[in-house]
């Protein structure tokens, strides 16, 4: 499936090349038509070839992620290849609060998307999460 046309998500767990699933940190993503936004930093768009979707990383931390979006429930599991070769599985839960405002900005090293009351920030120094309520 493509990468939802809006929604804040907020991330229960990643398995790294088969490992256990964890999740040691507050990891936020957002998704505004083609825009995208994810608070550990790096943004940019996302493509769809039928099967995969790809996260350009045009902000931010340099690379590109490659996967498989799936649903389980109101969850969405990603699984995919980082351009190193590693294997993930991440495991994607719907934040409240994301009716309302949106929108992606974009001007030289920095991006903003905002999601309802949710927006994630990302520059050439990191990522960040803030919620506008």
């Amino acid at each position: 499936m493509r990468a939802p046309e809006r929604g804040a998500w907020l991330r229960r767990g990643i398995s790294r090349d088969g490992g256990p699933l964890r999740e040691d940190g507050y990891v936020v993503w957002l998704q505004v038509g083609e825009h995208y936004a994810d608070s550990r930093g790096f943004a940019g768009v996302t493509s769809y070839d039928g099967t995969r979707v790809r996260f350009h990383h045009d902000v931010g931390e340099p690379g590109e992620d490659e996967g498989v979006l799936t649903r389980d429930g109101a969850d969405l599991v990603e699984t995919g290849t980082n351009t190193d070769g590693s294997t993930f599985r991440e495991i994607w839960t719907p934040m409240p609060d994301g009716d309302g405002p949106c929108g992606a900005w974009r001007v030289a090293d920095c991006q903003v998307v905002r999601v309802g009351s949710h927006l994630v920030h990302v520059d050439g120094r990191g990522g960040g999460y803030l919620r506008t309520d």
